[in-house]
């Protein structure tokens, strides 16, 4: 492949001759990324003050004075940074480029500097059409931005190369009947244009998915999903593009039931995450922190009995961060990997996937944990058996995405991936020479479930169909689900179906699904998340209803 920095005097130069560079590049050359999109890229309903809720992203509210920035945020009134400044908050907003950042300049010697462009409630179909740009002509702002930015690097006689293009965009393109259809032909209309005008035909672009977490999510599922199948068909076709996983990260709490459009404050810090790890690992630099066993923790031909954690937003853990759980007076034995029990997870619809059995301990995404860790201990504590854990999760899921048939959006089905990953655990089991008892599923319900009335009411009737599907599958008729439930969203609009007693009569029909209802936790600051504390209650309210159903 053809490589060459640019050092130029002027733009017709510049876009004549920058190709990128291998990842094996010198360390001096600055890498260019540029971030672009509408109101998700923006950082809308974020807040800089916010940050510190958030341990493992603390002191990003500080500008990154090694970190060029040069931006044009806006729509009619915008926040320009005119020229290149030191990478900070704007308008005290968090964009997903202050995390990305952080986590690339510690990965990479090389510096970096970003060029970002953004405004809510912009089509690609209309406002950033690079043929036919209506509306604001986001197109030919952004592309102006650029070359005004790397104009400003040239003159400085900085070597440079533009190494990736960051978009997260589609909202408003469903919403518009001529646009949603043809999403996927305009997005790769817009990349092909992007490479010819900047003249760089190997750019890499990262296509960041729409968050499914959102009531976007729930309410406007056929319409996201016709927009999502837009993005994947470029990035399967295009080997220099690549769909960024999303609809995993935090997303702000809402009012009046806690459902929300945006990331917020905590998904924008972690969609920055999840960008940074996309591009690392497409230079062959993303770390993954080894974790395997000791020594296999079971005699050979014995029996272990293995327990399935299940669920969404709060058994995976979204708001229960390591740092706080350091800080609770049973803590810290939790945060030490237990060797004497062997686990493995797919979490963030397999966002993150285990290679083998670990040791349990903290795994979870951007520095969480689950209910697992106090589940376990208390298990231990209280018998003699042998016990394996397998964590199965999603949360940007919502209980349909679980049952056997799903819904129109077929990709966001779980349940064939869960099915397999239940026979998979068992089966590595008994490949270790280990005779296996699925001892129970521990389901907590969904969410956002609660929060939204068509899927509130079908919550009973999808969970059945679940059961009955997995037990049929696995030919264990009898197999045990323990299925909790936090108090559900207490609010007008919704309170008038009754999913509380739902559940009871789902459980009181089935002879070996216990229903647990987890109404005593500490309580939420905010709806439908539990933080450290909680999901520490949980993980012990759960091991104890299982020993007492022995």
């Amino acid at each position: 492949m053809k490589s060459l920095v640019c050092r130029v005097a002027s733009i017709a130069a510049l876009l004549a001759g920058c190709f990128s560079l291998p990842a094996t590049a010198d360390d001096t050359t600055l890498r260019v990324f540029i971030f672009a999109g509408q109101s998700n890229m923006v950082g809308s309903d974020s807040k800089v003050a916010d940050i510190r809720r958030f341990p493992p992203f603390a002191g990003l509210e500080q500008p990154q004075a090694s970190v060029r920035f040069s931006y044009s945020i806006g729509r009619e009134n915008k926040l320009e940074s005119r020229g290149w400044v030191p990478l900070q908050p704007v308008n005290r907003v968090v964009g997903p480029e202050l995390s990305f950042a952080r986590r690339v300049s510690a990965a990479i010697k090389a510096p970096i500097a970003i060029i970002k462009c953004a405004a809510g409630g912009t089509h690609l179909g209309g406002d950033w059409n690079p043929d036919h740009p209506t509306g604001f002509k986001m197109y030919p702002l952004a592309l102006n931005l650029v070359r005004a930015s790397l104009a400003e690097l040239a003159r400085q006689q900085i070597d440079y190369r533009i190494e990736g293009f960051m978009w997260h965009q589609g909202e408003n393109d469903m919403f518009e009947e001529d646009y949603m259809p043809n999403y996927g032909k305009n997005l790769k209309n817009f990349v092909a244009r992007w490479r010819r005008d900047l003249q760089v035909p190997d750019l890499k672009f990262y296509v960041g998915e729409l968050c499914t977490k959102t009531i976007w999510g729930m309410d406007l599922r056929p319409r996201m999903y016709a927009i999502s199948q837009g993005q994947r068909a470029v990035t399967r076709t295009d080997p220099l593009a690549e769909y960024v996983p999303t609809s995993h990260v935090g997303v702000e709490i809402g009012q009046p039931v806690g459902l929300h459009y945006h990331y917020g404050t905590l998904g924008q810090l972690e969609h920055g995450i999840n960008y940074a790890d996309a591009y690392l690992r497409t230079i062959g630099n993303r770390q993954v922190a080894s974790r395997p066993l000791t020594a296999w923790p079971y005699a050979q031909d014995s029996t272990v009995k293995l327990f399935v954690l299940a669920g969404h937003r709060n058994m995976e853990g979204e708001r229960a961060f390591l740092q706080d759980l350091k800080r609770l007076p049973a803590g810290q034995p939790l945060l030490v990997d237990n060797h004497r029990i062997a686990y493995r997870y797919s979490i963030g619809g397999g966002y993150r996937v285990s290679q083998s059995w670990e040791p349990l301990g903290p795994a979870g995404l951007y520095g969480t944990f689950g209910p697992e860790l106090s589940f376990a201990q208390t298990l231990q504590g209280n018998l003699d058996d042998r016990i394996a854990i397998a964590k199965f999760t999603h949360s940007g899921s919502q209980m349909i995405d679980w049952t056997p048939t799903g819904s129109l959006a077929k990709s966001r089905n779980l349940y064939p991936q869960f099915v397999s990953f239940l026979r998979e655990s068992m089966q590595r089991l008994v490949d270790r020479g280990q005779r296996v008892e699925l001892a129970g599923i521990f389901y907590h319900a969904g969410e956002n479930d609660m929060s939204f009335s068509p899927y509130r009411r079908n919550a009973a009737k999808w969970l059945q169909e679940t059961i009955a599907q997995v037990r049929q599958d696995l030919q264990l008729p009898g197999l045990k689900w323990f299925v909790s439930q936090q108090p559900p969203t207490d609010e007008e609009s919704v309170n008038q179906i009754d999913v509380v007693a739902a559940l009871e009569n789902a459980a009181a029909a089935d002879p070996h699904l216990i229903h647990i209802k987890a109404f005593d936790l500490p309580v939420q600051k905010q709806k439908l998340v539990i933080t450290a504390e909680g999901i520490v209650e949980l993980g012990e309210l759960l091991a104890r209803h299982y020993l007492q159903q022995r």
